[in-house]
């Protein structure tokens, strides 16, 4: 079965990119590859492609309204929708699932992998039989079909530490992650308590002081902030002002609800 696929996104050289990727993938053919929401819809109509790549933001009309237009469409064949996305806002994402989005896919990601999604959710018919074998077990072809687990949260704030572009020799670096993990999982635990809990508590596991976690958390973000990914962490954290880099408790408070949104969609296998 040749999958059809419809690339919707405003980046022309993405396109370009995803284009010449997909043309080689075994079983799969670009039909269409449509720079805004309205030919989005159109090619949808006239192509039924199983899969579109759709891009959150794009002219005439964006991602979201592409998604609510195509509710109201009396289509034969509903499409798999992977939703492209830079930076998904919990309340965004949890709105493109209400309106049946298959999947996320945070920019930038690996080609492969996204083609073993298109792979796996356009294969999603609902039968079963698809995962389970005859005895209950998992075949090895079947678990390269199912859903993939869920990584530890430990490692997801270590991909998030990478992406900001915190050096993972950074005392801070460290601290950091540990500070996020335990907000994550003592959701009570911040505000105040940052400097009369949090960091004492780092400061004893660490052999160090409350100041020097403090200090060191800092100087790992500024670092980020001037010689890392600063425009992920300018979306992160909504500070896009010029010389305001982030606080210690506005960095730690937005990597944990990162982590924290996709646990919870894990439902809706967001990557």
């Amino acid at each position: 079965m040749m999958l059809k696929i419809l690339i919707a996104d405003n980046n022309v050289g993405l396109c370009e990119t995803l284009n010449a990727f997909l043309e080689r993938q075994e079983g799969m053919e670009v039909v269409g590859i449509a720079h805004d929401g309205e030919e989005t819809l159109q090619l949808i109509e006239d192509l039924e492609p199983d899969v579109v790549l759709l891009d959150i933001t794009m002219p005439l009309l964006d991602g979201l309204g592409v998604m609510e237009r195509l509710v109201q469409l009396n289509l034969f064949k509903r499409p798999k929708v992977i939703v492209l996305t830079a930076f998904g806002r919990e309340d965004v994402i949890r709105r493109f699932t209400d309106l049946g989005a298959d999947y996320f896919v945070v920019k930038p990601f690996d080609l492969n992998v996204l083609a073993e999604r298109i792979r796996q959710f356009a294969g999603e018919d609902g039968d079963e039989s698809v995962v389970k074998e005859a005895d209950g077990e998992l075949s090895s072809q079947s678990s390269r079909m199912a859903v993939r687990p869920a990584i530890s949260r430990e490692a997801q704030v270590t991909e998030l530490l990478h992406r900001i572009g915190i050096p993972a020799h950074f005392k801070g670096y460290n601290y950091l992650r540990d500070a996020v993990m335990v907000v994550i999982e003592e959701e009570g635990l911040f505000g105040g308590s940052l400097t009369k809990e949090l960091y004492p508590r780092l400061a004893q596991k660490y052999n160090t002081t409350p100041g020097g976690v403090e200090a060191a958390i800092r100087n790992a973000v500024i670092t980020a902030w001037e010689h890392g990914n600063r425009a992920y962490l300018e979306e992160l954290t909504g500070r896009t002002n010029k010389g305001r880099f982030p606080t210690n408790s506005l960095i730690i408070a937005k990597l944990a609800d990162q982590i924290k949104y996709k646990s919870r969609l894990d439902s809706v296998k967001l990557l």
